[in-house]
């Protein structure tokens, strides 16, 4: 499933280290919005790993699944395309 990944964290440190995990899952597609495709145990490690790193309240983290409708909505002006789930086409 692909998961849209956006995240606003104050501290530079935590704010290097969500990206570095990130990275390791998605492709960045803003500063601070990721796009992730992922199977149900990869969402899970991807959480777990998240959730050593971000701080609450004082963080807000958001991951959005984005289902076969949605992706086929989305409008990408600029940037890079958006990515496509493995076996799928994205018109």
């Amino acid at each position: 499933m692909l998961y849209l990944v956006a995240y606003d964290i104050s501290c530079q440190k935590r704010r290097t280290k969500v990206a570095n995990v990130l990275c390791a899952y998605g492709q960045r597609v803003q500063y601070s919005v990721f796009e992730c495709v992922l199977s149900p145990l990869e969402f899970r490690e991807l959480k777990v790993r998240l959730g050593k790193v971000v701080k609450l309240p004082e963080d807000s983290l958001r991951m959005y699944p984005m289902s076969g409708h949605t992706v086929r909505q989305v409008e990408v002006w600029g940037g890079l395309p958006l990515t496509e789930r493995q076996g799928s086409i994205v018109v």
